[in-house]
């Protein structure tokens, strides 16, 4: 029976990148440009003798850093780590202005916020009526701190009670400690747990290894419903009510 339900945060509550139009049109550069451009400036800064070919080096190495622990360790480390990597990769020391630069890029998507997926305010009042609901989200670049201020700008942290990120548990999907740590929180057993998200390999092969629900969501982009293991798939969250009724009577 599922008595809480947790939601992926990227492409399952707001739609990755959504946030690139609004930044062209206030004349800002694309967020990976920014980084980088963020990255050289303080580097350059610091270090005079740095050059751009330099800076991308560093760019590059520790976003491939990153995504190796994100990958093939599921662990997300924080971005005050991944660009410690960067002057590591230069033999260089952490500059004065390092944690301005952190803040600054853990900043950029709470100061030009992506969009909500259709319907997702209208799904998460209604189903808060009659179960628990959560967050389990892997944090790329913005922190857990910050995802929380981009659902209380578009007013949803009211309807949340659990809020599950990987730099703060220290675990990323599929790792079963973030399903764990949600239940606990709950109050219930993970069995009890359905979640929902975009990715296979993270949303629905995580909870599937727990005999907990998983329910693929398509509405912001398709990662392969047609070969999906999931629970349930979900088009639409006009649909989601009815799909966790029939999961329930199931």
């Amino acid at each position: 029976m599922i008595r809480a339900i947790t939601f992926d945060f990227w492409d399952t509550i707001v739609r990755d990148d959504s946030d690139e139009p609004k930044r062209k049109a206030q004349g800002l550069a694309s967020k990976q440009e920014t980084r980088l451009s963020l990255l050289k400036d303080e580097l350059q800064r610091a270090y005079p003798q740095v050059s751009d070919a330099d800076a991308l080096k560093a760019f590059d190495h520790a976003n491939q850093w990153f995504r190796h622990a994100w990958k093939q360790e599921h662990h997300t480390p924080k971005v005050s780590e991944r660009l410690h990597q960067a002057f590591v990769c230069l033999g260089l020391e952490r500059s004065n202005g390092f944690d301005e630069l952190v803040t600054a890029w853990e900043r950029m998507e709470i100061l030009t916020p992506p969009d909500l997926v259709d319907g997702v305010e209208d799904m998460l009042a209604e189903m808060s009526k009659d179960f628990q609901l959560g967050i389990i989200s892997d944090t790329i670049v913005t922190p857990g701190w910050g995802l929380i201020q981009i659902l209380q700008s578009y007013g949803l942290s009211q309807y949340l009670r659990v809020f599950i990120f990987s730099d703060e548990v220290g675990a990323a999907k599929p790792n079963p400690r973030v399903f764990h740590e949600a239940s606990r929180r709950f109050g219930i057993e993970v069995t009890d747990l359905a979640h929902v998200g975009d990715r296979e390999a993270n949303d629905i092969v995580g909870p599937n290894n727990l005999n907990a629900t998983s329910i693929l969501y398509t509405g912001s982009i398709d990662r392969g419903s047609d070969n999906t293991n999931a629970s349930a798939t979900c088009h639409h969250y006009k649909d989601f009510p009815g799909i966790i009724q029939s999961l329930n009577a199931s």
